[in-house]
């Protein structure tokens, strides 16, 4: 069995509201709204975009039914993993915790490839300054290292003034195209599902809308230091994905009554610069530089949320012996597991390093290449949960009733089984390459990779320390194993010799 962390982490330092403004920086709204929103709109295949956030929240909202009921039995670190361990078997659970690692790792690190062409225009404007990304990077970098070992409750102070602040621009931006609307006439074409749709394109528009919404299931990460656990947890995600839902929802809308219904598709072509474009003829030219630096300090809040959502993930694993007991080590005094975020801030900088001298281009390939990874990698751990809830929660029945044990996490578990097949179909053009480039192949075969060798080792682990087996998935509770009962044997049994001459 591992030895126990130095200090755990520390409990009741972050409420309900706490957790979802930390949800919703992982997810980095407004990096949402200025790419996904125009790719959507792009070709006007699917008219009808600002419904498509609705509807994937829907399936999301049936996830978390099942996601509550399972924080209530167990608030853990682990998150998902836990989850998973609990209702797959713990082999299949530190399979899907290799895999989490891997995935948030690559939303994480792919964002630093974002963070240099999102602050060329902010540097050549305010200071005429051209720097390389990876300069750009390594600042980030360097903001992002230092804020993981900041106390949790500061973290959560920090990234909810930036999401109001988020939230603040992409409203006060919508209002700006209500109040100029093209043609003058505000219209809702694009919130009535007519005409013919392009079913294809329907598919590949739903996998990138719910990429979005990555980040809405941390929460969970958060459990051991969330004030009431049980109730806080479950409710920050919800609320994470009402909120998101009615946001992309709106700016999706805004920006087809901005452009008017019949232009949205070429104007979309513009992509990251639409928004921008469009708020330039409304208002003063210091709003556009103040969108500009609030997309830029978004996605840097999104990579401080998803270090501490790492550093979670693996203090959790740690702890539990499936990693290094070193990884499982916080401070005496903020109780930050800093072995974990160290390594992390590590791994995030050797990546980038790999990436300057190979030659990668930063948002042609690092940023698109790992954050498509990261999505569709939390896509399969979403519908692993959700298999793993419907079949724990009926394994071991509690007061739950059918619509939580049952009902929500069926529908859930198909729902996003369809996602993923939607995703398989269509990863060339989620990846951006042709359909035979060597992306296409090696993506699902890393995933396969990844988890398999998490599989292994569980099982290996199973062989080599049952104890420590016995407690995958259970945060660190200590495990009772109840010795073997001696049997009792006939007596002389030891001088078969003496029964025979007896006889």
């Amino acid at each position: 069995m591992p030895p126990p962390a130095t200090h755990p982490l520390a409990a009741g330092r972050l409420g309900a509201t706490a957790l979802v403004f930390v949800a919703v920086a992982a997810t980095a709204p407004l990096s949402v709204v200025t790419t996904t929103i125009p790719i959507a709109y792009a070709g006007n295949d699917v008219p009808f975009v600002p419904l498509l956030f609705p509807a994937l929240a829907v399936v999301l909202l049936l996830f978390s039914v099942g996601y509550a009921a399972m924080v209530r039995r167990s608030p853990n670190a682990g998150a998902l993993y836990s989850f998973i361990a609990r209702g797959l078997g713990r082999p299949a659970g530190t399979g899907a915790a290799w895999l989490a690692l891997l995935s948030y790792n690559a939303l994480q690190i792919g964002l630093y490839g974002a963070v240099g062409l999102l602050a060329a225009p902010i540097l050549d404007n305010t200071l005429g300054v051209i720097a390389p990304w990876w300069m750009v990077a390594a600042g980030c970098w360097l903001v992002v290292t230092l804020c993981g070992l900041l106390r949790v409750e500061l973290v959560g102070a920090l990234l909810a003034l930036i999401v109001l602040a988020e939230v603040a621009v992409i409203a006060g931006f919508g209002a700006a195209n209500l109040l100029e609307p093209a043609d003058g006439r505000v219209t809702t074409d694009t919130l009535v599902p007519t005409g013919i749709v392009d079913r294809p394109a329907l598919g590949l528009l739903l996998v990138v809308a719910a990429f979005g919404f990555a980040g809405f299931e941390t929460t969970a990460a958060y459990g051991e230091e969330a004030a009431r656990p049980r109730r806080s947890v479950a409710r920050a995600a919800v609320l994470a994905v009402l909120g998101l839902s009615l946001l992309y929802a709106f700016s999706a809308w805004t920006t087809s009554v901005a452009t008017g219904p019949g232009q949205v598709a070429t104007r979309s072509l513009d992509g990251g610069e639409l928004l921008f474009e469009l708020i330039g003829d409304r208002l003063a030219p210091w709003a556009v530089t103040l969108g500009r630096v609030m997309l830029l300090t978004g996605v840097v809040a999104a990579m401080i949320s998803l270090h501490h959502t790492i550093a979670r993930y693996t203090f959790a694993l740690a702890r539990e012996g499936v990693l290094p007991s070193r990884l499982g080590r916080t401070g005496a005094r903020n109780s930050v597991p800093f072995t974990a975020s160290v390594t992390q801030s590590v791994v995030a900088l050797l990546v980038l390093t790999l990436s300057v001298a190979l030659g990668w281009e930063p948002f042609t390939e690092l940023y698109p290449w790992l954050t498509t990874v990261g999505g569709l990698g939390v896509l399969l751990l979403l519908f692993a949960a959700a298999l793993a809830t419907m079949l724990f929660l009926n394994r071991a029945p509690n007061d739950e009733g059918p619509w939580r044990a049952f009902v929500a996490p069926v529908l859930a578990t198909v729902l996003l089984g369809a996602l993923i097949y939607l995703a398989a179909v269509n990863l060339p053009a989620l990846l951006g390459v042709p359909s035979r480039h060597w992306l296409v192949i090696t993506v699902p075969c890393l995933f396969a990779a990844v988890f398999g060798a998490g599989l292994l080792f569980g099982v290996a682990l199973k062989a080599r320390s049952p104890i420590t087996y016995a407690g995958i998935g259970l945060g660190g509770t200590a495990v009772v194993v109840a010795p073997a009962v001696p049997q009792q044997r006939s007596p002389g049994a030891h001088r078969p010799d003496r029964i025979q001459r007896s006889a």
